[in-house]
């Protein structure tokens, strides 16, 4: 599996979501996800959404290990400041 494929399988699930995908091992990834749907939402459940958008890859370890890090749209601009 490729970041790209896991960039495009985030933006597909959530649809509002931006998603910036690195890794070059093939099993071992970082990603950064921004979305509109992670409002309210603890860390956990933020998680738990980009997760659950992946599906059985996570399952079936064709992504060995996935670090996360979840932003709203607003907690994103306010970084970027």
């Amino acid at each position: 599996m490729q970041a790209q494929d896991i960039q495009q399988l985030i933006e597909e699930q959530l649809p509002d979501a931006r998603a910036l995908v690195q890794g070059d091992d093939g099993v071992h990834f970082e990603a950064v996800v921004v979305s509109a749907a992670f409002i309210g939402k603890s860390l956990v459940q933020q998680h738990r959404l980009v997760y659950a958008a992946l599906g059985e890859r996570m399952e079936r370890e064709e992504i060995h290990a996935l670090a996360l890090k979840t932003y709203t749209p607003e907690a994103w601009q306010k970084r970027q400041s």
